[in-house]
C-alpha cells in the first residue's frame, strides 16, 4: 500500500518531491563529511559545526583581521567577474553569429579558437595581471574563461538552422541582411543563453583563482589569507560562500533560458 503518491503533473507535489529529496541529500552530505572530518582527525579539514559557526561570525563580522566585510570582498570579485562577462559578450555574440552564418570565415578562423580554446585560463592569469594590472588582468582571465563555451555554443547553434527556414525567406525576397536579423539571430537565442549559463560556471571558477594568484581585494585573496593564517574553517567557509554564489548564478541563467525558450516556443 502507498502511503504517498504524488501526481507527476502536479506542481506543488513536484516541488515537495524535489525539496525532500534535496533535504536528504544535504543530511547525508553532512554526515559524511562529519565521519570523515573525525576519521581524519586532521585541523585542516574541520568538522561541520565549525565550519558553521566561522560561516556566521563571517556574514556578521567579516574579516577580523583584514578590517573588511564579505561584502566588500564579495563586491570587488562580482565587479571583475561582471567586466569579464560582459566583454565576452561583446566579442562572442557578434563573432559567434558571423562565423556560424559565414562558412569561409569560419574555416578560416577555426583553427585560431581550436589552438587557443584548450589552454586553461587560469594558465593566462600571470601574464594579464602582470601586463594589466590585478583588476584588469583579473577580468580578462574570466572574458577567456567564458568567451570559448559561449562561442562555440553560438556557431553551433547558427549551424543548427532549419536550412529550409532560410530557403523560406530567401524566396520571399528577405535580403541577407534581413535573413540574419528575422531568422538567424532569434533562432541561436537559446544556444547564446546555454553558452551564457556554461559560461558563468567556469567564470566563477576563473575569478577565484585569478584572485589568488595576485591580491585583487577579492574573496580568492579572503580565501588565500584563511589559509595562511591558519583559519581553515574561515576557509571553509569562504567556499561554502563561493559555492552559493555560483550555484545562484547559473540557477538564475537556467531560469532566464527556460522563460525565453518557452516565448519563443522552443521549450523542450
Amino acid at each position: 500500500m502507498q502511503l504517498f503518491k504524488f501526481d507527476e503533473n502536479n506542481r506543488t507535489h513536484r516541488i515537495l518531491r524535489m525539496g525532500a529529496i534535496v533535504t536528504i541529500s544535504l543530511l547525508a552530505f553532512l554526515a559524511v563529511w562529519w565521519i570523515v572530518t573525525i576519521l581524519l582527525n586532521n585541523v585542516n579539514f574541520p568538522t561541520p559545526d565549525k565550519v558553521f559557526e566561522a560561516l556566521y561570525n563571517l556574514l556578521v563580522y567579516g574579516d577580523r583581521m583584514g578590517g573588511h566585510s564579505l561584502w566588500e570582498y564579495l563586491a570587488t570579485s562580482l565587479t571583475t567577474f561582471v567586466e569579464g562577462f560582459f566583454m565576452a559578450m561583446i566579442v562572442a555574440i557578434p563573432l559567434g553569429l558571423l562565423l556560424g552564418y559565414l562558412k569561409p570565415i569560419r574555416e578560416f578562423i577555426t583553427p585560431w579558437i581550436e589552438v587557443l580554446r584548450p589552454i586553461a585560463p587560469i594558465a593566462w592569469a600571470p601574464i594579464f595581471i602582470i601586463s594589466f594590472g590585478s583588476a584588469m588582468g583579473s577580468a580578462l582571465v574570466v572574458f577567456v574563461g567564458i568567451v570559448f563555451p559561449l562561442l562555440t555554443n553560438i556557431i553551433f547553434g547558427v549551424q543548427k538552422i532549419d536550412k529550409n527556414w532560410l530557403d523560406a525567406s530567401k524566396t520571399l525576397g528577405a535580403s541577407q541582411g534581413q535573413i540574419f536579423v528575422k531568422v538567424v539571430l532569434p533562432a541561436t537565442v537559446p544556444y547564446i543563453l546555454n553558452g551564457m549559463k556554461i559560461g558563468l560556471g567556469i567564470g566563477w571558477m576563473c575569478i577565484v583563482a585569478a584572485e589568488m594568484y595576485k591580491r585583487t581585494g577579492g574573496i580568492g585573496q579572503f580565501l588565500v589569507d584563511a589559509v595562511n593564517n591558519g583559519q581553515m574553517a574561515t576557509a571553509f567557509a569562504i567556499i561554502i560562500v563561493i559555492a552559493i554564489l555560483g550555484i545562484l548564478t547559473t540557477g538564475v541563467a537556467e531560469y532566464v533560458s527556460k522563460v525565453v525558450s518557452r516565448k519563443m516556443g522552443m521549450d523542450a
